[in-house]
Formats: structure tokens, sequence, C-alpha cells
């Protein structure tokens, strides 16, 4: 995951042509809100889709019924899988 350098205060600053901060002004207006209120609301449901869509592993149902059976008989350890573990530090 990328990392985000975070400010320490809650401001965020834009830089927008007078028509899209007019059509932003608007459309907070038809949803009686603010125009910060009405920037955070858009803003925050399109980042959780951006996340969601991310992070998300869609599967077709083969797919699907293949990972519960990997999951439930899992193979047995081929040659490099067993030289990884073998490489790994040992833990006490």
């Amino acid at each position: 995951m990328p990392s985000v350098a975070v400010d320490d205060n809650k401001r965020m600053h834009l830089r927008v042509s007078p028509e899209a901060k007019a059509k932003l002004i608007r459309a907070a207006a038809i949803q009686n809100t603010d125009l910060t209120n009405f920037i955070m609301q858009t803003a925050l449901k399109e980042a959780d889709s951006v996340i969601e869509a991310a992070e998300a592993i869609i599967l077709s149902k083969r797919d699907f019924t293949r990972v519960l059976e990997l999951l439930e008989n899992p193979p047995k350890p081929n040659v490099k899988l067993r030289a990884v573990i073998a490489a790994l530090p040992s833990t006490l």
C-alpha cells in the first residue's frame, strides 16, 4: 500500500477554476449543505469506492470453488516450498 503524508492540520487547499467552484456551490445548495460538507461527502464516497475496488478480489463461481477446495485440501509441499521453509530463520 502506498504511504501517504498526512498534515497535522485539518485544512486542504484546492485550486479550482471559477466555473468549477460555481458548479460545486450550486450542487451544494441543491443538496442544502455547505461547500465543505458537499465536497467532503462526495470525495469520501468516491474514496470508499476506490479503496473497495483496490482491496476486493472478485472471483468467478469456478475460481471461488477452487479456492475453497485448496483451503480444505491443500496440496503437499513441493521441493521449492520445502527449500523456502528450510531457509527461514528459526524462531523460538
